[in-house]
Parts: structure tokens; C-alpha cells; sequence
């Protein structure tokens, strides 16, 4: 082989291998915002997790998108959509008398539903609320705290300044998770995500009805979300 071929093997390898580190590092920087867009508070939590290392926290985003990402929310027939839309309507309204009680209740269901829609059974607690950020990152969690909530012992709980009050606004955080978790998936062709819009406006009457139980009440009205601050007590 000639001198000459020789240098323009080296040349042509070494112009392969410029331009295959340029592409990495042209991708490398698209990865952290693309994974911030996707989880959101969940890539801030991921983050704060490993003491600011935005690497190590990506890394972490990225293995559960590959172990969960390809996920197909499995449907929920009409009949059971209604079971346990009932059996949260009725942790609802346990909450004013035992709080502690509906949280345990609410802990249970969301961990059950998410088990029948598919996602790992409630069981594997970690594994399944990590799957669930990768397909529902901004209301997952919601699911965290009232779990956190429900496995506190109540001596704990008041040390920690886990009161009634943190209790409702768990449940209140909780129920978006829910209600994603409790519509017709995507596939089924009547389970399109509703814009933010609509979900602020949801959101907004939710939180309107927490704090206006006792004037429904007064009214005669019946609100089964209305926890009132005043009138929920420690169980």
C-alpha cells in the first residue's frame, strides 16, 4: 500500500471521527431540555434527588422513559369508571370526620386504579410511581404525598407538622391524578386530554369547593368535595 493511500486513510478516519464526536455533542445538549419539557417538576425533583447533578438526575429520566415509556394505558370499562369514581366521592367525604382515614383510602385507590390501567401493581410502590411520572409527570405527585401522608404514624405525623391541613391539600393534589388516571385513555377515542385551560378551570372550581363547604351547606346544597378547614379534625 502506497504512501500515499495510507495518509488518505488516516485523513478520511480521522474527518469520520471529528464529525461523529460533533454530532454527539450537538444531541448532548438537546437531551436535558427535551427531558425538562417532558417531566417538569418531576426533572426538578429529579435534580434537587442528586444534589443539583442535572447528569446524573437525566440519567435517571431517561432509564425510566426506556423501562416505562412504551406503556399502553389499558381502558377502564364504563361500570368500573363509576366504582371508583363512587369510592372517591366517598373518601371525599370521609375526610371531614376521619382525615387521616381518607388519605389511607385515597393512597389505596390511586394505587389500585394505576395497577388496572396498566402500570406496575401497587405493590412496587417505586416502580410504579415512577412509571406514572414518565406518563402523567405533572400530577404524579400528588399520589407521593398522600402515599407519604398515609404511611406516617400519627405521632410522627405531628411532629413532622403533618396536620389536617397538609392532609387536604394532599387529597386536593392527589385528585388530578386521579381524574387522569379515572378518564377513557387516549385510544379510546372519547378520552382526548383536555387543554390547560379547561384544567385550570377545573382545578380552580375543585379548590373553590374545598372552601365553601359550610356556605353550600347553609344553601342546603350538597358539595361531596367541600372539606372544609375549619370542619376537618384529626382522626
Amino acid at each position: 500500500m502506497s504512501t500515499g493511500l495510507i495518509i488518505a486513510l488516516i485523513v478520511i478516519a480521522a474527518v469520520v471521527i471529528i464529525a461523529a464526536v460533533m454530532t454527539l455533542r450537538a444531541r448532548g445538549p438537546r437531551r436535558g431540555p427535551s427531558l425538562k419539557r417532558r417531566f417538569g417538576p418531576e426533572y426538578d425533583r429529579a435534580v434537587a434527588r442528586h444534589d443539583g447533578d442535572a447528569k446524573a438526575a437525566e440519567r435517571e429520566l431517561t432509564e425510566r422513559v426506556q423501562r416505562h415509556g412504551d406503556l399502553r394505558e389499558r381502558s377502564l370499562e364504563p361500570a368500573q369508571r363509576e366504582q371508583y369514581e363512587a369510592r372517591w366521592t366517598a373518601a371525599q367525604e370521609r375526610f371531614v370526620d376521619s382525615p387521616r382515614e381518607a388519605v389511607a383510602e385515597a393512597d389505596r385507590l390511586l394505587a389500585e386504579l394505576a395497577g388496572v390501567r396498566g402500570f406496575p401493581d401497587g405493590g412496587q410502590y417505586e416502580e410504579q410511581l415512577a412509571a406514572l411520572s414518565v406518563h402523567h409527570a405533572h400530577h404524579v405527585d400528588g399520589y407521593r404525598r398522600v402515599h407519604r401522608a398515609a404511611h406516617l404514624r400519627a405521632e410522627d405525623a405531628r411532629d413532622g407538622g403533618q396536620g389536617t391541613e397538609d392532609m387536604r391539600e394532599a387529597m386536593v393534589a392527589a385528585r388530578a391524578l386521579f381524574e387522569k388516571l379515572v378518564k377513557p385513555a387516549r385510544h379510546d377515542g372519547g378520552g382526548h386530554t383536555r387543554g390547560r385551560h379547561e384544567e385550570g378551570r377545573h382545578d380552580g372550581r375543585d379548590r373553590a369547593g374545598l372552601n365553601g363547604g359550610r356556605k353550600a351547606a347553609a344553601r342546603g346544597g350538597h358539595m361531596p368535595w367541600a372539606i372544609n378547614r375549619r370542619q376537618a379534625k384529626e382522626s
